[in-house]
């Protein structure tokens, strides 16, 4: 047999173990005089052989039940073949002969040992011959050995259809022998294996070869295989110099041991090192390693600066190949032209020092699995209305961005993990168009999402989050659709958007991010609804320098700063938000903040639900604002605005202040359940209020004090547990058309000194609860406690030393303080101090004394946003 059957190892065949009790030795079969000596039956078989000899037990279990030959009445076989001469005695005559002993008596290790030095074509002839044959001659490791021999793998590679090769471990296989139909898949290939021709000429064997893969392709062309491309076998090593244009339907894939891509290396230095062309509908590559390694000393001129090139009208399959480029040009992978479609997968394109894969000029395809790294520019380029798809792709580590479309661009994205790219993970631009969905967008150096100059994009169930700079940013006229998205832990804000950027920002969670959650500026105009923007460590949005955009239906909560700024000249609209929970205010207007805040619930602020300041002028219509730790509205430092039909109420302090020379307009308004007052207006505030009803407030429905002036018209104030309308402190007042009525402790309550303009108003049926005590010569602190600021008499004590701060009632100077020095001070809010039990004396109209609190002659200051201190 030829020697090459073997390879470059000794094959051994396995041995089955056997009892000696069922073993038949080799003397005991040639003992001719045992033979004798025994007799011989009428046929000549010797008795001794036929009785007593016991079976042979193969290990396949192959022994046929009855022997092969017609049976005798005498019970022995009708031997028809002519026994063989021998000059030794003559019991020849009486042995089966050879074929028998061949197929019936031999041990299987000794088959399998003859069988070892066949080949292919051989061992499938003697699987004809007979059960057993086919069984051994179909031996794991028969196969296996030729296997390595001629393919080199070391796990057997199928091909069920074209353009599909696939590894199968032999134990997760379907196939009883998977070494064997490995082998029958892949015989018609075509090997590359230079000075190895004697390997693949053997008789037994007739398999193409050649020593370069040029001549191998013109081989494939001249002899097409029918029905299937045909397959060329590149195995290892380093095929250099060769330009491979592939235009037919060929499979070229390398054959070696261990990782086959990094065995079989094609390079080249000029041109492309592969290109397929027109005609190659069904061609495929893989397992093999390209590079285009061009000499940077060459004064050769070269147009093409690809390693892979794909142009118009072919459709290759590119499979499990590593690439790549040490050109400063180009791209290792360049898709190019109508009707260009591959399908590129599980490739590595790392390493290059220009763009990783470029798909450009209407070019299609489909390219998954791929890991695309540290390349110099971009790892992807995509434009001029390519439209590919890519999925699964593991896009990291680049030295410029992950994916750039531009110019028009399309393509589908789907379930990318891109990631430590130096700029944006995904840059989009100039007209681009792609869709990227359940993307994992995460740790860029810069940005997660950049688009600009007039880019669109749909953003779909991606996740974005741990980037160094905003995880979306929108700008300069580009529009397009972020949804769905989770936008997280940026290490600066979650969406930005200025230059006159747009965009329609919806369903998306942006939350824990380090600056705004959305931040929109510089006359951008975006669609933002319902969105979930939280917990972020800043504020929730932040709309500045002119910033515009409709804001509705969003859920903003539990951000550090405000859950909403709008400032420098920016107009947004806001409407339908739920605005909760924050730990500073609401919604926040300042330095020329304008705008519409129109049916928002905005509640449970740690300040107030909304504050305006600094000349902003917002429009606030139709907003319930309520559950505020500070106030409803605080406007302070000059705001302004329109106040109108909102409910305001359930807020820890008063449901509207105005101060600081602030005039804002509030109109329809309900101001209710406030733990405080309803209206406070002081420090030169002014305003206009009409048409409001303001009831059930703790404190008084309006207060105004401290040279304020506001104008109150048709407005309705009921139903409080203090007083209607009390003006204190040098302050005045317009009271037109008012009805003020049902208030515990009266309507209208004037300090000293005040002198308001008052008309037509209607005052009535208010339980006058302070001057009911008075008469029945009760301590006001009896009806007040020091929650509440009754307006009467306040005095001070001489005698006792107390001071402008410590405020006594009428009925406690008559009483408790009986015979000493006393001052009338002035009429105006407080309560008494001596029945609080804060003065030396025990109050001897009140029990038990209560805490120490100074005499507090106005409602509680509001906080006011920290958020300019911090930011």
């Amino acid at each position: 047999m030829p020697s090459a059957s073997y390879g470059s190892s000794r094959y051994y065949p396995r041995r089955s173990r056997r009892k000696g009790n069922n073993r038949v030795s080799v003397s005991n079969r040639n003992n001719t005089a045992e033979t004798c000596a025994s007799g011989s039956s009428s046929n000549g078989i010797p008795t001794t052989v036929m009785n007593s000899q016991p079976p042979h037990n193969p290990p396949y279990d192959l022994r046929r039940k009855s022997p092969p030959y017609p049976i005798l009445e005498n019970g022995f076989p009708n031997l028809r073949k002519r026994p063989r001469r021998s000059c030794s005695v003559n019991t020849d005559i009486f042995s089966p002969p050879a074929a028998h002993y061949l197929q019936y008596e031999l041990p299987d290790e000794v088959l399998l040992t003859i069988f070892s030095y066949l080949l292919e074509k051989d061992l499938c002839r003697l699987s004809q011959v007979c059960k057993r044959f086919q069984t051994i001659a179909n031996d794991n490791g028969l196969w296996k050995r030729l296997y390595h021999n001629i393919f080199e793998y070391d796990i057997p590679l199928f091909n069920p259809e074209p353009c599909k090769f696939e590894f199968i471990p032999p134990n997760d296989c379907e196939y009883a022998n998977p070494w064997k139909e490995s082998f029958r898949q892949l015989y018609r290939g075509i090997h590359v294996r230079p000075g190895q021709g004697s390997r693949y000429k053997a008789r037994g064997r007739s398999l193409a070869h050649f020593d370069t893969v040029q001549t191998a392709l013109d081989h494939a062309d001249e002899n097409p295989t029918s029905g299937v491309p045909s397959i060329v076998f590149l195995h290892a090593g380093t095929y250099r110099g060769e330009f491979l244009v592939i235009d037919t339907d060929v499979a070229l894939i390398g054959a070696a041991a261990g990782n086959v891509a990094e065995s079989v290396v094609l390079e080249r230095q000029s041109g492309s090192t592969m290109m397929f062309g027109d005609g190659a509908k069904s061609a495929y590559a893989g397992h093999l390693t390209l590079k285009f390694t061009p000499d940077v000393a060459s004064t050769v001129p070269h147009h093409k600066h690809y390693c892979l090139e794909v142009g118009e009208n072919c459709s290759p399959t590119i499979d499990h190949c590593i690439i790549r480029s040490t050109s400063v040009v180009g791209a290792a992978v360049c898709v190019s032209g109508q009707g260009a479609a591959p399908v590129i997968k599980h490739c590595d394109i790392s390493d290059c020092e220009n763009v990783g894969l470029y798909v450009t000029d209407y070019a299609h395809g489909t390219y998954e699995d791929n890991e695309i790294s540290r390349n110099a520019l971009a790892g992807i380029w995509v434009k001029n209305y390519a439209n590919p798809i890519m999925r699964r792709n593991h896009i990291h580590h680049g030295r410029d961005v992950g994916i750039f479309t531009f110019d028009n661009g399309l393509g589908f994205f789907e379930a990318n993990d891109i990631h430590n790219n130096r700029i944006a993970g995904f840059e989009v631009k100039a007209g681009a168009n792609p869709t990227v969905v359940q993307c994992e967008i995460h740790h860029g150096q810069t940005g997660g999402i950049y688009v600009h100059e007039n880019g669109l994009g749909q953003f779909i169930d991606n996740r974005i989050h741990s980037n160094n700079f905003a995880g979306v940013w929108i700008t300069s006229n580009s529009n397009p659709t972020i949804r769905r998205n989770e936008i997280y832990n940026g290490q600066q804000g979650g969406v930005y958007i200025f230059g006159e950027g747009r965009g329609l920002i919806e369903h998306n969670n942006i939350y824990g991010n380090a600056l705004a959650g959305i931040q929109i500026r510089t006359n951008s105009d975006p669609i933002v609804r319902h969105n979930k923007i939280h917990h972020g460590q800043h504020g929730g949005i932040y709309v500045h320098e002119k910033g515009e955009g409709l804001i509705e239906e969003n859920e903003v909560y539990a951000n550090t700063l405000a859950g909403v700024w709008i400032t420098t000249g920016s107009t947004p609209v806001l409407r339908r938000n739920r605005i909760h929970s924050g730990k500073q205010v609401g919604v926040y207007f300042y330095d020329n903040g304008h705008g519409k805040l129109e049916d928002n619930d905005i509640f449970n602020h740690l300040y107030s639900g909304v504050q305006i300041r600094t000349g902003s002028n917002p429009v606030i219509r139709g907003n319930k604002i309520w559950g505020g730790q500070n106030g409803g509205v605080l406007v302070y430092n000059g705001g302004l605005g329109l106040l109108e039909q909102n409910e305001i109420f359930d807020n820890a302090m008063a449901g509207v202040w105005i101060k600081t020379d602030s005039n804002p307009t509030l109109k329809r308004n309900k101001i209710f359940d406030g733990r405080d007052g309803g209206i406070c207006i002081f420090n030169g505030g002014k305003g206009i209020l009409e048409e409001n009803d303001i009831f059930r407030n703790a404190q008084a429905g309006v207060l105004i004090s401290t040279q304020s002036h506001p104008v109150l018209r048709h407005n309705r104030i009921f139903d409080g547990l203090a007083a209607g309308i009390e003006i204190t402190l040098n302050a005045t007042a317009t009271l037109e058309n008012n009805q003020i009525f049902n208030n515990r402790f009266g309507g209208l309550c004037l300090a000293t000194g005040v002198n308001p303009i008052v008309r037509c108003n209607k005052i009535f049926s208010n339980q006058d609860a302070v001057e009911k005590a008075v008469r029945n010569g009760q301590c006001l602190y009896k009806i007040s406690s020091y929650t509440s600021f009754p307006m009467h008499d306040f005095y001070r004590c001489q005698t006792c030393n107390t001071t402008g701060r410590n405020a006594i009632c009428v009925n406690c100077i008559k009483t408790c303080h009986a015979g000493h020095e006393v001052e009338f001070v002035r009429h105006d809010r407080f309560f008494c101090d001596c029945g609080a039990g804060t003065l030396c004396n025990q109050c001897q109209l009140q029990g038990e004394p209560a805490q120490d609190t100074d005499t507090l002659y106005d409602s509680a200051e509001p906080m006011e946003s920290h958020t300019l201190m911090v930011n």
